[in-house]
């Protein structure tokens, strides 16, 4: 792999990233004690061995001549692990809670562009020996599925298959060209007809949701799910009993994703209650990404997602009837597709030359607020369990960026019987974070109570 041009979607979070709005994806992993006692020191030669091993980590951005305003990866010739890989002793009193605190204050400071585009901190310190691992991932570089196989590569268990396979690296990808042969004129034509049929029906539609949207900027959850540029980020995490969702999914019906989307929900009509906030006239309105990557298809490099939007029953008193709302939008969302509302932007942004990513990259940063109030995404993860140098993996919370104008992020993944929740907020618009982390659980209790 040698070079390879940035797909569309993927030059649009390169250039949407400012100082205040890091554009990587995060995850901040626990694991339990080395076995026979080892030192936690002496996993950071293990995760720069296992890191530097994935060609994908290895390569940086670099601007092309052909298409105008492109990017392209390319192999990094003076790659060097040790910069991207690096210990954080933490103080042990309260280890967790100092490295939700570090999480987020690293989760502010932008990936060190030039350099194959992420970072990996090895935090030590617990007096039980365990320790956490937190990965930082342009989001350039992947998608959340994406940046979840990209990821497993350090890992005990994945890193035995490699070496099983001969260490064999993923054939070279050709470079993408907007300048075809000769002999593929006609069809790149009919192609670029066929994508600009679709550039204006999305388009169409993104705009009448956005439209829609304007209205209710003032709303009092829009506005307390707002906030200003401060650059600076608080990370909380939440874990729920997976078996517990799923007795309610199978009581009401719906997806697990149902479910927990309702538990959002309804956290967050707790959290404004608790701040003595009033509740808003209409629901927040919720971007729930969807990949769209086909079941069984490889799973390719870069981002291929779409989104959902789906209005938060906030206003909803009952937890039961939140959960049917929630599932009745859901469902309809379903039906409709990812092409339809203002969450199908990604789509359209796969629709766009270079060029516009690379100039409309200030507009559109700014227009996430016109288009959703929150993110809430589901992140899978292998269900195998996993370890790192024979420590076992716990806990593993994945973490969002958050857009121009947005408060909150939410990110959850299920491992190991339970679901993990990381929260991303703006750390001067939402001090009390902790507070909605803590509202999930006992969401989750009422809508048991409520089925």
């Amino acid at each position: 792999m040698t070079s390879e041009l940035l797909a569309p979607l993927d030059l649009a979070f390169w250039h949407l990233e400012s100082t205040e709005h890091p554009m990587h994806l995060g995850a901040l992993a626990h694991f339990g004690p080395l076995p026979g006692g080892g030192r936690p020191s002496a996993v950071l030669d293990l995760l720069g061995s296992r890191a530097a091993a994935i060609p994908r980590l290895r390569m940086r951005v670099r601007d092309v001549l052909l298409p105008v305003g492109g990017a392209a990866w390319s192999n990094d010739p003076q790659f060097d692990v040790g910069r991207h890989v690096r210990e954080i002793a933490l103080p042990g009193a309260d280890f967790d809670a100092e490295s939700a605190r570090l999480a987020g204050e690293l989760m502010e400071r932008p990936v060190e562009r030039g350099l194959p585009p992420w970072e990996m901190y090895l935090l030590t310190g617990a007096p039980d020996g365990s320790f956490a691992v937190l990965v930082k991932l342009h989001h350039a570089l992947a998608d959340g599925m994406r940046a979840v196989a990209i990821g497993a590569g350090i890992f005990d268990e994945i890193a035995a298959v490699a070496r099983r396979a001969g260490g064999r690296r993923p054939r070279a990808v050709p470079p993408r060209s907007w300048l075809p042969g000769p002999g593929r004129l006609v069809g790149a034509a009919r192609e670029r007809i066929g994508d600009l049929g679709r550039a204006v029906e999305v388009g169409a539609s993104v705009v009448g949701a956005s439209v829609a949207r304007a209205g209710r900027l003032d709303e009092p959850a829009a506005t307390a799910l707002a906030a200003d540029s401060s650059g600076t980020r608080r990370v909380a995490t939440a874990v729920l009993d997976l078996e517990r969702v799923h007795q309610v999914r199978r009581t009401s019906g719906g997806t697990a994703n149902d479910v927990l989307l309702a538990v959002v929900a309804g956290a967050l009509r707790r959290w404004l209650d608790e701040r003595g906030a009033p509740l808003p006239g209409a629901d927040p309105r919720a971007l729930v990404p969807v990949s769209r990557r086909r079941p069984g298809s490889p799973a390719g490099s870069g981002n291929s997602l779409s989104a959902y939007l789906l209005a938060l029953p906030v206003t909803e008193p009952d937890p039961a009837a939140r959960l049917a709302a929630v599932r009745r939008d859901m469902d309809r969302n379903k039906a409709d597709g990812p092409m339809r509302g203002a969450g199908a932007l990604a789509v359209l942004a796969d629709q766009l030359p270079p060029l516009a990513h690379r100039f409309g990259a200030p507009l559109a940063s700014g227009a996430a607020r016109l288009l959703f109030d929150v993110l809430v995404t589901n992140v899978p993860l292998p269900r195998s369990a996993l370890s790192l140098g024979g420590a076992p993996l716990r806990t593993l919370f994945p973490m969002a960026p958050l857009a121009r104008g947005q408060a909150l992020a939410v990110a959850m993944s299920p491992y190991g019987g339970r679901v993990h929740v990381g929260l991303v907020a703006d750390g001067k618009a939402v001090p009390d974070l902790d507070a909605l982390a803590a509202a999930l659980s006992d969401e989750l209790e009422l809508l048991e109570k409520a089925h």
